[in-house]
Parts: C-alpha cells; structure tokens; sequence
C-alpha cells in the first residue's frame, strides 16, 4: 500500500469513528472503544469500495480482521 492509499484508509476511518485520535493509538480495539460499531464497519466497507475499489462482502470479514487500525491498514493491503 502507498502511502496515498494509506492516506484514503485513515481518512475513512476518522470519518467513521468520528476522531483523528485514532492514528495516534492504531491498536486500540476499535470495537471495544465504541469507535466502530455495525453500521461503521458497513461505513467502512462501501467507503473501501468507492475509494479504492477493493469489493469485499461483509460476510467474508471476521470482526478481528478490522478490529484495529493496523489490521484494517493490514487488510486493505491484502487486497490492493
């Protein structure tokens, strides 16, 4: 991942938890924080669709795969 679409990851993400004090804290369990919660993670995968393009149906990601900020960013690298 470049560091453009990494950019775009962190831009959607601080749109869906609604705080940029996400970045500084990228293993706090985003979950369990109450940043993200259904609606956001389906937030996060149309926003992962139209701002990258990368189609990945809500049934095929396990809530850990997306529960940090680096393991999104780990995730959309798998898919780029």
């Amino acid at each position: 991942m470049d560091e453009a679409q990494e950019l775009a990851v962190m831009r959607l993400l601080v749109e869906v938890c609604g705080t940029d004090a996400i970045d500084a804290e990228r293993d706090v369990d985003l979950f369990d924080a109450g940043l993200l919660d259904s609606i956001g993670f389906t937030q996060l995968l149309v926003g992962l669709e139209d701002e990258l393009g990368i189609s990945v149906p809500p049934t095929a990601v396990e809530r850990d795969d997306v529960a940090t900020v680096n393991r999104i960013l780990a995730f959309v690298a798998e898919r780029l």
